[in-house]
């Protein structure tokens, strides 16, 4: 069984586990077991995911669409469950609940370059699958928001500068904030501007470069089965440039491995087998890299209190991010040499 963090049993507990909530179902539910922020049921007719829905109906309904388009040409993804009523979610006391189908397999590990290749080359068919799904009405889709965001995140951190310069007594981790956040902010700016200067605009309005991404391609939401990628949890899946996915995907894969840009190499071309980067893609690729994505979070963990560690936790997290700054600014060199020379 996986270890279970503090934050995961506090959500665990929210769940009403009730006998009658798995009446619901057309099968015995032998066992459950605690996986992360979900239940994996043990039932007669295989294992199953009991998932508590905790979003609006409307973005429960954007995801179900969502795969639903996808699996007519991509079938590695979960499928919902219906209920003996029909219905792919089941409304128990008040909360919303639905059931996955469990795949079978590894996680897949990032500091392994064969799977993470077959995690790269599952992106790109993922990406394919979903060419032409569209819900603009939906909060779902973001393709353009990108500067705006950056800026809002610019604005939280000369908010949270201004909240710790205001403190009488800081502390450690105020005085590391406070000696670096101004140039984390210019590194927010420079992002900015890359991405004006790289015509992020524009490329928003290429129809084929905008795709469903899932948003969360973290090491458990990939599964190695056979040598093929499935990919589980959709809860944070949008709609937006294809890039963004990737982005987030190289920034969870190189935050370990010291900003190794082999594994990048490995991502863009194993991704280009079932999918295709434009030069000018991975210019806007490079700009959103560019945003210090790591500075940023730390940052509101601690002052927005969004994570409930230690102090000395959030100070060893800050300590090793800035640590890590001079890799991070290296690779971003090695990156930049990389596009240029692309074709």
């Amino acid at each position: 069984m996986l270890d279970l963090g503090y934050l995961d049993k506090n959500y665990l507990s929210k769940y009403d586990l009730d006998v009658r909530l798995f009446d619901k179902y057309n099968y015995k539910v032998y066992d459950i077991i605690p996986v992360r922020k979900a239940y994996m049921l043990i039932t007669e007719s295989g294992n199953k995911i009991l998932k508590k829905i905790d979003y609006t109906l409307e973005e429960f309904r954007f995801i179900v669409n969502a795969l639903d388009y996808v699996k007519r040409s991509f079938t590695r993804i979960i499928e919902f469950e219906k209920n003996v009523d029909g219905e792919i979610y089941t409304k128990w006391n008040g909360e919303f609940y639905c059931v996955m189908n469990m795949v079978e397999g590894k996680e897949c590990e990032f500091s392994n370059p064969v799977e993470l290749a077959i995690a790269a080359r599952g992106i790109g068919e993922l990406h394919k699958a979903s060419e032409g799904f569209r819900d603009k009405t939906s909060s779902k889709y973001v393709c353009g928001d990108l500067i705006t965001d950056l800026n809002r995140k610019k604005q939280e951190m000369m908010f949270f500068k201004n909240m710790a310069n205001l403190y009488e007594n800081k502390n450690k981790f105020d005085d590391v904030f406070l000696k670096n956040v101004d140039i984390y902010i210019k590194k927010i700016e420079n992002s900015i501007s890359l991405l004006n200067k790289n015509l992020y605009y524009k490329l928003c309005s290429s129809e084929d470069k905008i795709a469903l991404c899932h948003h969360d391609l973290a090491h458990h939401n990939i599964i190695i089965k056979e040598d093929n990628a499935y990919f589980v949890d959709f809860d944070f899946a949008v709609i937006d440039l294809k890039i963004h996915d990737i982005c987030n995907f190289i920034n969870k894969v190189i935050k370990n491995f010291s900003f190794d840009m082999d594994k990048v190499r490995i991502i863009i071309e194993n991704y280009c087998l079932s999918n295709t980067l434009t030069n000018n893609e991975l210019n806007i690729l490079f700009s959103m890299l560019t945003f210090p994505e790591d500075f940023y979070e730390i940052s509101k963990d601690y002052y927005t209190r969004r994570k409930e560690w230690d102090e000395n936790v959030f100070i060893s997290k800050l300590d090793r991010k800035i640590k890590l700054e001079d890799d991070r600014v290296e690779f971003l060199d090695e990156f930049s040499k990389y596009v240029k020379a692309y074709k």
